[in-house]
């Protein structure tokens, strides 16, 4: 089976702050304010994750009022949630993320964050697409008060995985569709 989960996150800019997106330090002089390391990508990221095997929050599994997550790595925290990931026994398939933020430019570091961010999810880098965009001055993120991350991802069960790698899986999901039906015509 495959599932699907969505999310969105956003945090304020401060000064006195590191900026940490896709658990990579980014060159600015203003960071995101919270209570972990207000990684907002990568809190979008566990939201989405989350609610694609039907897990709640990452504020019920982390919340901010517990000392021991203050000023943690969001790396850390995704970790824990990519345990629960696996404990139902679902794999990522593909994720697809959005960053809006009028301030700092961040395609110097796209490649550095998917890199990352595949590491942590266990997927190929081409499996994670990551687009930056700016709201045109409009909003909160568009006066440079904060930044907005939005996550979609896809999981899929462990056995469907398996039947897929057994079909020897090349190329679109004509092709295993068709090998399917193929091999179910065979065995009739």
């Amino acid at each position: 089976m495959f599932k699907v989960g969505f999310a969105y996150d956003s945090h304020r800019l401060v000064e006195e702050r590191e900026l940490i997106l896709g658990g990579i330090r980014i060159e600015s002089e203003l960071g995101l304010l919270g209570h972990s390391d207000a990684d907002v990508l990568t809190h979008a990221l566990m939201d989405a994750l989350l609610g694609a095997i039907g897990a709640g929050d990452i504020g019920s599994h982390f919340p901010d009022t517990d000392p021991q997550y203050k000023g943690v790595s969001s790396l850390i925290l995704l970790d824990h949630v990519m345990e629960l990931v696996s404990k139902k026994n679902y794999l990522v398939n593909n994720c697809d993320l959005v960053i809006i933020a009028e301030y700092p430019k961040l395609k110097p570091y796209r490649t550095k964050i998917v890199k990352s961010l595949a590491n942590h999810l266990k997927i190929k880098p081409e499996s994670i697409n990551l687009k930056a965009t700016t709201n045109e001055t409009m909003g909160f993120t568009g006066r440079r008060e904060g930044i907005a991350a939005y996550a979609v991802i896809s999981v899929v069960e462990q056995k469907l995985w398996q039947f897929f790698e057994f079909l020897d899986m090349e190329g679109s999901i004509y092709d295993v569709s068709k090998k399917y039906h193929d091999s179910r015509s065979n065995h009739n």
